[in-house]
């Protein structure tokens, strides 16, 4: 047979009513503790990966976009120097 223990009333009860609890129910806010902080551990774990691969992704990311800036300074540079040639050339034809 299951013992049962008082509790004081968390809301506002009848006078002389008085709220039972069994002693698995005392097991099971520890336990429920214990569960919320496991809970948040692994989330706090997972988060901290998720945010290491995010920053992982922002340095590939960078780095790309560096690697693009440099062929397009190339490309503009040499487009220029093409720029410059033609309007010489055409300058030459025109005296």
């Amino acid at each position: 047979m299951p013992t049962y223990q008082i509790r004081a009333p968390t809301a506002a009860l009848p006078q002389g009513v008085v709220m039972a609890a069994s002693p698995g129910s005392l097991h099971s806010s520890q336990q429920l503790a214990e569960e919320a902080t496991r809970k948040r551990e692994l989330r706090l774990m997972k988060n901290r990966e998720a945010a290491r691969e995010c920053r992982r992704k922002k340095k590939e990311y960078v780095k790309c976009l560096e690697n693009r800036v440099a062929v397009l300074e190339n490309q503009n540079k040499t487009l220029i120097e093409e720029l410059k040639a033609l309007k010489d050339l055409y300058c030459h034809k025109v005296e």
